[in-house]
């Protein structure tokens, strides 16, 4: 992967760094970090799914979507702002292994993808407060924010398995 080559500098920056040695020289630390992170991404998760279930209509049929966009956002935010925090962490004391990683390369890939995803054509149809959205788009968007996210899920248990 040509580009990987061009991220090395950074992760061996990462893999020296005082925080990954912090992280990697506890037996403590990691796991709770991990511990953090997974109750953050349940969290996360849960909401996501919550509104793409909207979408298809099959909860909460009566609950605008756009109403129950805004009630979730506080959350989709905390939570992918605990996840990425403690996921840098995580990164920092594991950056060379990382590297060689294809799950989690398949992990970032969906990660960045799911987020630009949801903070542009997701939030702007979950948010169209005159009911515009269509079945049939709010339906897709919603298929296709399930994907994403469970692309960076099944990417992460990659990450200890393969």
């Amino acid at each position: 992967m040509h580009v990987m080559h061009h991220l090395l500098p950074m992760f061996k920056w990462f893999d020296g760094s005082v925080m990954g040695n912090w992280v990697r020289d506890s037996r403590w630390i990691f796991p709770a970090i991990e511990a953090v992170h997974i109750v953050a991404l349940a969290l996360l998760f849960g909401a996501i799914l919550l509104l793409n279930l909207r979408l298809l209509g099959l909860t909460l049929k009566t609950k605008p979507v756009a109403q129950l966009a805004r009630e979730l956002a506080p959350w989709i935010l905390v939570s992918l702002i605990i996840i990425l925090g403690s996921g840098v962490l995580l990164f920092a004391s594991e950056a060379m292994k990382a590297y060689a990683s294809v799950p989690f390369q398949v992990k970032m890939l969906f990660l960045f993808a799911a987020m630009i995803f949801h903070y542009t054509i997701y939030w702007k149809l979950t948010r169209s407060s005159d009911g515009t959205i269509g079945a049939v788009w709010g339906k897709l968007a919603a298929i296709v924010s399930i994907l994403l996210w469970l692309g960076v899920g099944l990417g992460g248990r990659g990450i200890g398995f393969l």
